[in-house]
């Protein structure tokens, strides 16, 4: 899941010396919220559609429409761009680009390759579409979450039980977060489990580990399993 595979390559940039209002056209024709600013071919700053709000508002109060359009002609985006610019480079893992867009709080970053060239933009939609594709909800199917003992083939054994109701594997993630010691959760999302087998299938899992709840994405059926929870080992 490397930013390289999942940014949008066709950046649409502004020259440093454009208007406010160049800007702000630019991002409303192209549906963006942000726009890389370049001077003589290289990435000097960044502008985004909340820098140019606050700048157009700031002034707004005290200005005639006449003026306001007048001043958004004159202000550059030099003046008021963010010069400290957050970038990744494309071989960072999705993951890793989640973790600098959040420690920034920003909603994108340009991304820029070894010589410096922007190469392509990063932004919380792409991060979106990951989670999506790397979970597979988009495919339907049912997802369990369990938490299982932290040792070799736990997971596996999960698993095997929800293959022998017929379930085809899409994904499997795992977590440590807010979990026991020695413990982890588990989320399985399976196919094509016959729905006149899933209680059965229910039953069997919360008997041998600790189903913490079902969503069915094809039936939108959800069963949480509060006891399991309430009562996991300390």
């Amino acid at each position: 899941m490397l930013v390289k595979n999942w940014m949008s390559k066709n950046v649409i940039t502004v020259d440093v010396n454009s208007s406010m209002q160049d800007a702000m056209k630019l991002l409303k024709e192209h549906g963006i919220r942000m726009l890389p600013v370049m001077k003589k071919g290289k990435l000097v700053g960044i502008i985004t559609d909340r820098d140019l709000k606050k700048a157009s508002a700031s002034d707004a109060t005290t200005l005639e429409v006449h003026e306001l359009l007048y001043l958004l002609t004159k202000i550059k985006v030099k003046d008021i761009m963010t010069k400290d610019v957050v970038t990744v480079p494309p071989e960072f893992t999705a993951e890793e680009t989640a973790q600098v867009l959040m420690r920034n709080k920003i909603s994108g970053a340009p991304v820029v390759d070894a010589n410096g060239q922007i190469v392509g933009a990063i932004t919380q939609a792409d991060i979106f579409r990951v989670l999506i594709s790397l979970t597979g909800v988009g495919t339907g199917g049912i997802q369990f979450g369990c938490q299982v003992e932290d040792r070799p083939g736990s997971i596996k054994e999960v698993a095997d039980v929800i293959r022998r109701y017929g379930g085809r594997m899409v994904s499997i993630l795992s977590s440590y977060d807010e979990v026991p010691e020695g413990y982890r959760k588990v989320y399985i999302r399976m196919r094509s489990i016959e729905r006149s087998k899933l209680q059965n299938l229910i039953q069997e899992l919360e008997s041998k580990t600790g189903l913490l709840y079902m969503v069915d994405h094809t039936e939108n059926i959800r069963q949480i399993f509060v006891e399991k929870i309430n009562n996991a080992p300390n």
